[in-house]
């Protein structure tokens, strides 16, 4: 079985219309079965830096172990709905384990730290973080990732300081042009030496064409089709350890529905047995 949770979040993200992805994470919810749904509360507040040279760090580390506290119980695999991409750190460190590899859709790479952030927003932090290179607070209680067992994909925007940490890290990034052969990215994972992956999502991996409710929509993305595809094939040739998606900022509820097809054949690709 899985388990839906829903992580309203928005503090993470560097947008002016941050807010617009409570209401995207409360839509997607809406067409989900509620007995297998579980929501996580976010506060009202933005929330304090703390000197951690991430914005709103207070909010991000309660709803942080407010995650943590919702999935400690959970047995069944769950997929968390975001809100910001952010939300993805806590549900990676759930099942965290030297055997996971994190496979991490976004048209933006978010491999800044806090130093080399232009916005000081978390979501661009978020991927970082899984390598351990943020601080305590936001980053894996575990171990952090090696970077062998990151691969960034469908990713079409990286700022100079997220290039140069790639060019000198074992990061793997994939374009768009190379997920449509899907065996490529399984076979890399596969040459990792992992056997379980966690999928990340974040919507704006998807051309503008199909999927309008995002904050920063990148031309030359994803179908929705070649998505579900490499889901698939991920999950044929690995155990899927969880997932989680993020990412919609519909405009109006009458945008969120004209997105939400998409949205749930991407969950449902995720969530089938």
């Amino acid at each position: 079985m899985t388990r839906f949770v829903i992580v309203p979040q928005w503090q993470g993200s560097p947008s002016p219309r941050a807010m617009a992805l409570a209401d995207g994470a409360e839509a997607i919810a809406g067409d989900l079965p509620r007995s297998a749904v579980v929501h996580v509360g976010v506060p009202i507040e933005a929330g304090e830096s703390l000197d951690s040279g991430v914005l709103r760090a207070s909010s991000l580390q309660k709803v942080r172990r407010d995650i943590a506290d919702a999935l400690v119980s959970e047995t069944d695999r769950c997929i968390l709905i975001g809100g910001d991409c952010s939300i993805a750190v806590a549900g990676i460190d759930h099942v965290a384990h030297p055997d996971l590899a994190v496979i991490w859709f976004d048209a933006h790479a978010d491999l800044n730290s806090p130093a080399s952030s232009p916005s000081g927003a978390f979501a661009g932090m978020a991927a970082r973080a899984l390598l351990g290179e943020v601080p305590p607070e936001l980053a894996l209680t575990a171990q952090p990732l090696v970077p062998q067992r990151l691969f960034v994909a469908g990713t079409r925007a990286l700022d100079d300081d997220e290039a140069a940490f790639v060019e000198q890290s074992a990061v793997a990034l994939f374009s768009v042009d190379a997920l449509r052969n899907p065996a490529a990215l399984v076979d890399a994972v596969r040459a990792s030496g992992a056997t379980r992956v966690y999928i990340h999502i974040d919507l704006d991996v998807l051309d503008p064409a199909f999927v309008t409710g995002v904050q920063n929509p990148m031309p030359f993305g994803m179908d929705p089709a070649e998505l579900t595809a490499t889901i698939s094939a991920l999950r044929e040739a690995f155990d899927l350890a969880g997932a989680s998606l993020a990412g919609f900022a519909p405009s109006s509820p009458a945008a969120a529905v004209e997105d939400l097809g998409t949205i749930l054949r991407i969950i449902g690709a995720l969530a089938s047995a």
